[in-house]
């Protein structure tokens, strides 16, 4: 039996840098159709007028699809186009502060890289879900920190401890595929993050149906 989670189990995309919205909405319809249950959208490297005219297409593509859809980084953002809340990294400002401006009912995920201290800190204050990585060389984050197997059972331990119901999801993200995800999942992942291994497939709906296949 499933546990319930405050964060949907199964497969997380990320998406990738991509300036062609209607190649971006396709590929995220194929990974839904494959799948796929969360995406974050994610970019780096974009003007302030392009990422709002393409946040806004994506959270209506997800709401349509029933997919849980995640703003990375900026949580004013992500209450400008609602979204299902926010994924903050370590200079992202902090949960509270998101908490206080998204509401009870929002999503908000934290990445805790290598650190198994930061997510205990992460769920003291109420985190949603908690992300460990890179779990192996990632291309899109090449200088990323690496996180083990070891921190991942740490993480699903301490997120099985910490109180609240339905407990905070552990996320596992960084140079992930379907082909490499099963020890990532054994070790206590309840959801995987994938950009490059998922989006630059060259079938994305398959990919998404090999990740799923891996938590049935």
């Amino acid at each position: 039996m499933k546990a319930h989670l405050r964060f949907p189990g199964g497969l997380y995309g990320v998406t990738p840098e991509w300036d062609d919205t209607d190649r971006l909405l396709k590929a995220i319809s194929a990974a839904a159709k494959g799948g796929m249950t969360a995406l974050q959208w994610r970019r780096k490297t974009v003007a302030p007028d392009a990422a709002l005219a393409q946040v806004r297409q994506v959270a209506d593509l997800c709401r349509d699809l029933g997919v849980v859809f995640i703003v990375n980084d900026d949580w004013r953002l992500a209450a400008l186009v609602d979204a299902d809340g926010v994924h903050l990294g370590r200079e992202d400002g902090g949960l509270p502060e998101a908490r206080q401006a998204l509401g009870p009912g929002k999503i908000i995920g934290c990445s805790c890289y290598n650190e198994p201290a930061l997510a205990a800190q992460a769920l003291a204050a109420g985190a949603d879900y908690i992300a460990f990585g890179a779990m192996y060389p990632s291309s899109v984050k090449p200088d990323a920190v690496r996180a083990t197997l070891e921190h991942v059972e740490q993480g699903r331990m301490l997120a099985e401890g910490s109180s609240g119901r339905p407990r905070a999801a552990v996320v596992a993200i960084g140079g992930i595929t379907a082909g490499n995800a099963a020890p990532v999942i054994h070790a206590g992942a309840d959801s995987i993050a994938l950009i490059s291994g998922l989006f630059n497939s060259s079938d994305i709906r398959a990919t998404a149906a090999r990740c799923k296949a891996l938590f049935d």
